[in-house]
């Protein structure tokens, strides 16, 4: 009896197996959960503004693949994510009664030993997407590019110097939100 059970848990597992390769391959996608560490790097500035050390940004979230064409190799890919981003540079952000100033490092803040600002964000990614894969080949090319929009949720900033150390956060003169473009391969 014993031998006649597993017999036919085989047969319904082959079966299921069977059927589920079909219907996946009608509704094959690409979704992803995305995670990832770059280097920032500050572009378009002044003259006299520099980065120095090492400025990260770390990145979370999910895209949903949204295929558009019969074979699913072209698809549009809309998402949502969380990304911090903090800025290693020599601008001096402080307050003052006018409001929020900025200048470079100046002989006057002595030796500064930290200089950062660092924005907390929420990612709407937007990609178009091709690729060579099926729902049996796993080994294949794929590119993907679009734009990022992004809501600045909270931005800090923090200085450390012999003269004096500043410690700001929300500051408004950020711009609240942020685009990009992005490309993967």
């Amino acid at each position: 009896m014993r031998y006649v059970i597993l017999f036919l848990v085989s047969i319904s597992y082959v079966a299921a197996q069977d059927s589920l390769y079909v219907s996946s391959d009608e509704l094959y996608r690409e979704d992803q959960f995305y995670a990832s560490i770059t280097y920032n790097i500050v572009s378009n500035t002044p003259k006299d503004v520099s980065q120095s050390e090492f400025s990260t940004g770390f990145h979370l979230g999910f895209i949903r693949d949204m295929p558009f064409n019969k074979r699913r190799n072209w698809s549009l890919g809309l998402g949502l994510g969380v990304s911090s981003n903090s800025y290693n540079q020599n601008i001096i952000i402080s307050e003052a009664p006018e409001g929020v100033t900025f200048q470079t490092e100046n002989a006057s803040f002595g030796n500064v030993r930290k200089n950062k600002f660092t924005t907390y964000l929420i990612d709407v990614p937007l990609e178009i997407r091709w690729r060579t894969s099926t729902t049996t080949n796993y080994k294949f090319w794929r590119i993907y590019g679009g734009f990022k929009f992004s809501y600045l949720l909270y931005n800090s900033t923090k200085l450390q110097s012999d003269a004096q150390d500043i410690k700001l956060s929300n500051i408004d003169a950020f711009n609240r939100f942020q685009y990009g473009l992005t490309l993967s391969a």
